[in-house]
C-alpha cells in the first residue's frame, strides 16, 4: 500500500556565496511569504541559513526561484538542502539575527552608488537630499569597512554611528530597500564632512558649506585631498594645466598619465572615445578606470603625457557625485585629475591624521569624513580589447574580495605576490581571494599594508593559512616577509615566470595535469641560475616547468640605474649583439661622453653587468633606439611611448624585424638580426612609428616561430600569454591574431592581471600543485 504524500514539509537551506551585505534576506523573505510558507533566514559565518515550512509544491518552488532570481550583487557558489522534521511551531517567516561560528561566506565588493540612490540624492523632496553617504542594500562600501563576519552592523566602521528613529524603522524593515544595509545612515545620525584647509580657512567647514568650499578650491587650481570608499585621492581641474602641472611638481610624479573622473558619460566623451563596451565597463558597478583613446578635447596635456590614453572613471560615491556637482548647481570643473592619495612609493592613504602629515604639501586642502577605512583598497583599471574583451590590469576596488573559482582544490595557502604591483592572494579548497592592490613594496608604510591586507583577508574569509609562498628572489621584501610570516617551515618559494604561466592556467581553470607553452615576457624577474630573466618561453603546467627557450641575454648595466636609462640599455645591446655604438644613433647622442666612458669600462670589465634576458628591457632598449625615450621617471615609461609611437602607424606599415634562433637547449631567440635592421633603418631616416611597428610585429613572429617549434617537439598546442609586456595591446593582439591562424590554443589574461598583480594566484596554484596529496586539506 503506497503511503500518502506529506502536506507538509521543512527544509533546511545553506547558501554560500557573496550572500551577505546584497539584501539577501529580505529576498528569502520575499519568496517565502509570497509562497505562504513559515520559517526562517538568518546569517552565520558561512552564509545564508534558510529553513521553510509549507505545502511540497511551494518548498520546491522557494528552492527554484532561490537561485534563479538573486538580488544584482550576490553570488551563489553552493546551495544545500537537507529536509527535516516539521516543527509547526509558529506562524509567518522571520528574519533572525545574524548567529556566530566558523565557516566561511564572502561578502560583495565596494560598490558605486546605484540609480536609486542617485535619484534620492538630487530630489530636494527626499530627506537625503544632497547626503554625502547615501546607500542602500543595492551600493556603497562592504569590504573597505567590515572588521568581521557574519556581516552586522556591530562588524564595521558604521557601530560608531547610532540610528536615528526613521532610519531604525527602514532598517528593520524587509519591505524596505534599505533593510539590514549596514552602511545606512542620514543627515540626523551619519558620517560628517569636513573640509580642512590651513592657510586659506581658519575654521573648518562642514558637510554642505565642506563641499562647496571644495568646488571653489578646484575651480581655482587648487589641489584637495579627498577621502573616498577605500582612501584619499589628490584631485585637482583636469582642463586646468596650471594645477595639474603643480600636482605633478609637488608629487614628483614627471611623466606618468593621471586618471581622471569624469562627472558623467558626457563629459567623458568629451575626451575619450568611448564604444560600447567601453561604456558598459565606466557604468558598471565596479567603476573602474579605464583605458580610453583620448581625443583632442578640453582636457589639459599635461594629464597624459605622451600617451594616446587616458584612464577614465566616473563617480562611484555620492561625496564624488556631489563634488563634481548636480545639474542644479553652480558651474564648477568637470573633470577632475584623481590619482591616489599618496606619495610616490607608498600606499594610498586611508587614515586621517596620516592624509594630513603624509600629504601636506602637495595638498592644499582635505576633504575628510568621519567614517574608518578598515583596509585601503585603491582603484581597479582595465582595458578593452579590439575583439570587445575586457582585460584587467589593475585588480582592486569593485572587485576585491570577489572569489575566483580554483580548477582543483587547495590547502589554506597565502601567496603575498611580487615586489611590484604588489597584491596578495589567500586561497582554500576550490576558491581563491585577491587582496587590493598594494603598489611596490619598498616603503615600510607598503609592507604594513601588506599585513593589514593578510589580516583583512583572513578575517572575512575564515581561512587559516598552513602554508606561505612568495617568489624565489632573496632580495625580494614581498619573500622576506613571507619567510616572517610561515616561520619555522619556510615558504614554499615559486620562480616568478613559472608562477606567471601558472596564473594563467588557474584563471582558465585548466586541471592539474594540463601543460601548455608559457610565453612569460615581463621586466625581471629572479631566474633559476641567479640571472635577470623576463622573455621566458617555458613548457610548465602547475608542477613544473622546463625552460624551451629565452630571449638571448645581455648585460644590465648598474641595476635599478640602467633601467631608468634605456639608453644605457640600448647600448649594452648593441654590445652584446657587437654593434658598434655610432655618433649618429639616438641612444649614443643622448649619452654625454663622460657616461659612454664609464658605460664602456663597465661592458669590457663586467662590472655591475648582471645578464638579463628581459623582453622588457629589450623593449626599452628598442625604444631608446627609435629615438622615443632616453630616460624613465616611472615603470615601463620607454616601452608604453614606443608601443604610442607604434598606434600611429599601426594600420599603414605591415613589416617585421626578423629575430634568429640558436638552437640548444634552451632554444636563443636572438636579437641581433633585428637591431642591425633598425640601425639600418634608422640611417634611411625611417619614421619612428614604422620602426616601432617592425619591431612590435618582429616580436609576435617570434612568438609564433617558437610555438611552432615548441609544438613540434611536444605535441602542445594551447599557449599563454602571460606578464607585464602583454599589457601592450598591440603586441598581445599581434601574437594572438598570429597563433590563433596557426592552429593554436591561445589563453589571455580577463579578470587576473598579466603582470605583478596576478603573480600570488600564480604562487599559490604552484605551491599546491608541488603537493598534490595536500590539496583541498582545511
Amino acid at each position: 500500500m503506497t503511503a500518502p504524500a506529506a502536506t507538509t514539509v521543512r527544509r533546511r537551506i545553506r547558501v554560500r556565496g557573496v550572500v551577505q551585505g546584497v539584501g539577501f534576506r529580505p529576498f528569502v523573505h520575499r519568496l517565502a511569504t509570497e509562497q505562504n510558507l513559515t520559517g526562517f533566514v538568518t546569517n552565520d559565518a558561512g552564509g545564508v541559513v534558510v529553513e521553510v515550512e509549507g505545502p511540497p509544491t511551494g518548498v520546491e518552488r522557494f528552492c527554484t526561484r532561490l537561485t534563479r532570481e538573486t538580488p544584482a550583487l550576490a553570488a551563489v557558489s553552493g546551495v544545500d538542502c537537507a529536509d527535516i522534521p516539521v516543527t509547526k511551531a509558529a506562524d509567518g517567516f522571520a528574519i533572525r539575527p545574524s548567529e556566530g561560528g566558523r565557516g566561511r561566506t564572502v561578502l560583495p565588493p565596494d560598490t558605486a552608488t546605484c540609480t536609486s540612490c542617485l535619484r534620492e540624492l538630487a530630489d530636494p523632496a527626499d530627506r537625503r537630499h544632497r547626503h554625502p553617504f547615501i546607500t542602500c542594500t543595492h551600493c556603497g562600501p562592504r569590504y573597505t569597512i567590515t572588521t568581521a563576519l557574519p556581516y552586522d552592523r556591530v562588524t564595521t566602521t558604521m557601530a560608531v554611528f547610532p540610528m536615528c528613529t526613521a532610519c531604525t524603522e527602514e532598517y528593520r524593515d524587509p519591505r524596505d530597500r534599505r533593510f539590514h544595509a549596514q552602511p545606512v545612515a542620514c543627515r540626523d545620525c551619519g558620517p560628517r564632512l569636513r573640509l580642512l584647509a590651513p592657510g586659506i580657512a581658519p575654521r573648518p567647514a562642514r558637510d554642505d558649506a565642506a563641499l562647496t568650499q571644495a568646488r571653489a578650491l578646484l575651480a581655482d587650481g587648487r589641489i584637495v585631498a579627498v577621502k573616498g570608499v577605500g582612501g584619499y585621492h589628490l584631485a585637482c581641474d583636469a582642463c586646468d594645466p596650471r594645477a595639474v602641472a603643480r600636482l605633478r611638481a609637488r608629487k614628483r610624479r614627471l611623466g606618468k598619465p593621471f586618471a581622471v573622473m569624469a562627472r558623467d558619460m558626457a563629459a567623458a566623451a568629451e575626451i575619450a572615445e568611448i564604444g560600447d563596451a567601453e561604456r558598459v565597463a565606466l557604468l558598471g558597478p565596479q567603476r573602474p578606470i579605464v583605458l580610453l583613446r583620448r581625443r583632442q578635447g578640453p582636457l589639459a596635456s599635461e594629464v597624459c603625457g605622451a600617451s594616446l590614453y587616458v584612464g577614465v572613471m566616473l563617480p562611484y560615491t555620492p561625496v564624488h557625485t556631489l563634488l563634481l556637482g548636480l545639474p542644479q548647481d553652480p558651474p564648477g570643473p568637470r573633470i577632475l585629475v584623481m590619482t591616489s592619495g599618496n606619495r610616490s612609493g607608498e600606499p594610498i592613504v586611508t587614515d586621517d591624521a596620516e592624509a594630513q602629515s603624509r600629504l601636506e604639501g602637495i595638498a592644499d586642502a582635505w576633504l575628510t569624513h568621519d567614517r574608518g577605512i578598515v583596509s585601503p583598497c585603491d582603484d581597479s583599471v582595465l582595458r578593452i580589447r579590439a575583439d570587445g574583451t575586457t582585460q584587467v590590469l589593475r585588480r582592486s576596488r569593485g572587485y576585491v574580495p570577489q572569489p575566483l573559482a580554483l580548477p582543483f582544490p587547495v590547502p589554506p595557502t597565502l601567496a603575498v605576490g611580487g615586489d611590484l604591483k604588489n597584491a596578495p592572494c589567500l586561497g582554500a579548497d576550490d576558491e581563491a581571494w585577491f587582496g587590493p592592490h598594494l603598489g611596490d613594496l619598498g616603503a615600510l608604510a607598503t609592507l604594513d599594508a601588506l599585513e593589514r591586507a593578510d589580516r583583512h583577508l583572513r578575517q572575512l574569509t575564515g581561512v587559516r593559512p598552513g602554508v606561505v609562498a612568495a617568489d624565489l628572489h632573496p632580495g625580494y621584501h614581498s619573500a622576506q616577509w613571507a619567510h616572517r610570516r610561515a616561520g619555522g617551515r619556510g615558504p614554499a618559494l615559486v620562480q616568478h615566470h613559472h608562477a606567471h604561466v601558472a596564473s594563467a592556467l588557474a584563471e582558465h581553470r585548466l586541471g592539474p595535469t594540463a601543460r601548455l607553452i608559457g610565453i612569460a615576457f615581463d621586466g625581471t624577474g629572479y631566474g633559476d641560475d641567479g640571472t635577470v630573466w623576463g622573455g621566458e618561453v617555458l613548457l610548465a603546467g602547475y608542477a613544473g616547468y622546463r625552460r624551451y627557450a629565452h630571449l638571448a641575454p645581455a648585460p644590465l648595466p648598474g641595476g635599478d640605474a640602467g633601467v631608468a636609462n634605456p639608453c644605457r640599455l640600448a647600448l649594452a645591446r648593441l654590445h652584446a649583439a657587437g654593434l658598434p655604438w655610432a655618433p649618429e644613433v639616438p641612444s649614443t647622442r643622448a649619452c654625454s661622453q663622460a657616461e659612454l666612458s664609464v658605460l664602456a669600462c663597465q661592458l669590457e670589465r663586467d662590472l655591475a653587468c648582471v645578464p638579463t634576458s628581459s623582453m622588457g628591457r629589450l623593449f626599452d632598449a628598442v625604444s631608446s633606439l627609435a629615438g622615443v625615450c632616453h630616460r624613465v621617471s616611472y615603470e615601463a615609461q620607454a616601452a608604453l611611448e614606443l608601443e604610442a609611437e607604434a598606434t600611429r602607424a599601426w594600420n599603414d606599415e605591415t613589416g617585421a624585424y626578423a629575430f634568429g634562433f640558436r638552437q640548444g637547449s634552451p632554444v636563443l631567440l636572438d636579437p641581433s638580426p633585428v637591431l642591425r635592421a633598425l640601425l639600418t633603418d634608422l640611417r634611411r631616416g625611417t619614421p619612428r612609428p614604422v620602426l616601432a611597428v617592425r619591431f612590435h610585429r618582429g616580436v609576435a613572429a617570434a612568438v609564433s616561430e617558437i610555438c611552432r617549434r615548441a609544438r613540434r617537439d611536444t605535441g602542445l598546442s594551447t599557449v599563454a600569454l602571460t606578464g607585464g609586456v602583454f599589457a601592450n595591446a598591440l603586441l598581445e593582439e599581434a601574437c594572438t591574431r598570429l597563433l590563433t591562424a596557426d592552429g593554436f590554443t591561445v589563453l589571455r589574461h580577463g579578470e587576473v592581471p598579466a603582470g605583478d598583480g596576478g603573480l600570488a594566484l600564480g604562487q599559490l596554484m604552484v605551491a599546491a600543485g608541488r603537493h598534490p596529496e595536500k590539496r583541498g586539506r582545511t
